[in-house]
């Protein structure tokens, strides 16, 4: 354990260690979905920060500092931001997984224009797609993925200390290839529903070719609306898998960032 001296003896170097602690904090929770959104307060999400710097300088074993003010400094708050922003980015990618398979079937049943203000980033969102980041974002919680998030950020520190670490160029990679695996998930989410709509889409056009005075618009968008609801209905806990599913790769690949990459 760390004792910090409050006394006016080393407060400019208590405080340098303290806001170069805060940094790969602060950056986490900017990216990170839970706090980095527009309904946390930037006050509140730095008091955070400052929270877990002034616990990591007292209870995990830190190497010494780089001077303030010099070019290590600066080259190590920049790692920091980027160890931290790859964190949070980590969640964010996951979060974006929902949205992305809503949009797919929003747009199949004729629900695009079905939009809302999401509470998180203030811009417009389908009303679809912010049901499934709900879905997602309770499963988060219900897990505990917050509390093994805010483990691997305060964990980052013993393994990866601060100030002494380079960020790897496999873990940038890392990050692009889970990227990909979220485009995969949000396709394979939404694929069951598009498949049904799909098969919809083709009935009805089979019906407007045979009977052309009956209105395609008239007939073919209600069908896609209560075909679509009723696929969801039926694969909600297929989805429900495929998130928390989601969710353990996500937490997986937060802890990969965290471990250091020996070179071959």
């Amino acid at each position: 354990m760390n004792v910090l001296d409050f006394g006016f003896t080393g407060l400019e170097e208590q405080l340098w260690q303290i806001l170069f602690l805060s940094i790969r904090c602060g950056a986490a929770l900017l990216a990170a979905p839970m706090v980095g959104g527009m309904v946390v307060a930037p006050q509140f999400r730095a008091l955070i920060a400052i929270v877990l710097a002034v616990f990591v300088s007292t209870w995990i074993p830190l190497p010494p500092l780089p001077e303030m003010m010099s070019f290590a400094a600066v080259l190590a708050v920049v790692q920091e931001v980027v160890i931290g922003a790859a964190l949070g980015f980590v969640l964010q990618v996951a979060f974006a997984v929902p949205l992305i398979a809503a949009e797919q079937i929003s747009g199949t049943m004729g629900l695009a224009i079905a939009t809302s203000i999401d509470p998180a980033s203030g811009a417009q969102s389908g009303a679809l797609g912010t049901y499934f980041g709900l879905i997602l974002t309770l499963l988060f919680y219900a897990i505990g993925g917050h509390l093994l998030w805010f483990e691997l950020l305060i964990e980052s520190y013993r393994i990866l200390p601060a100030g002494t670490h380079a960020f790897a160029e496999t873990s940038a990679r890392d990050i692009v290839a889970f990227a990909g695996y979220g485009i995969a998930t949000a396709a394979a989410i939404g694929l069951p529903v598009v498949l049904v709509l799909l098969c919809v889409q083709v009935v009805t056009g089979t019906i407007s070719r045979s009977a052309p005075a009956l209105n395609l618009f008239a007939l073919g968008l209600p069908a896609g609306v209560l075909a679509g609801i009723a696929a969801l209905i039926v694969v909600m806990p297929i989805m429900v898998e495929q998130f928390t599913a989601l969710l353990v790769a996500t937490l997986e690949q937060a802890e990969a960032l965290t471990v250091p990459k020996v070179p071959a």
